[in-house]
């Protein structure tokens, strides 16, 4: 598992700069107002999201998981105690297929914990309204 990281940005280009020298890596992917981040050390998945009018800088947190029995196990526990909400099995996301599951609090911040299916889909751009957890209609790509 690693901890994922999903920022709103002001402008992509000059953030993809910055947070290549800061973590020095290049992003491993980049789409139109969107680039990710595999930082092997510290573990990290930075997600950059440009969203120029976005009132916060924090989009989001996840927790990325490599193998379904993690995301199995997660259900179910979040489950057990009161604190699962949206489910998203087979949605397409932030350029990508994944399977997810989004705890709720109290706090009003949810988390994301996914499982990257595929990520490289054909459609690259299918649902990506998804990523958000209180998304419920298709509105904008990923918050």
């Amino acid at each position: 598992m690693r901890l994922q990281l999903a920022l709103n940005v002001k402008k992509l280009d000059q953030a993809i700069s910055y947070y290549s020298k800061m973590f020095d890596v290049e992003p491993h992917k980049t789409r139109e107002g969107y680039a990710n981040f595999e930082i092997v050390s510290p573990p990290l998945k930075l997600v950059l999201f440009e969203n120029p009018n976005a009132d916060e800088h924090l989009n989001h947190l996840g927790v990325e998981m490599f193998d379904t029995k993690d995301i199995e196990k997660t259900h179910k526990r979040f489950e057990e105690s009161d604190i699962l909400g949206k489910v998203q099995m087979d949605s397409g996301c932030c350029h990508a297929e994944q399977d997810k599951i989004w705890s709720k609090g109290e706090t009003n911040l949810d988390w994301e914990w996914y499982i990257i299916n595929n990520d490289t889909p054909l459609d690259a751009m299918n649902d990506v309204w998804q990523c958000c957890s209180t998304a419920t209609e298709k509105t904008s790509a990923c918050c």
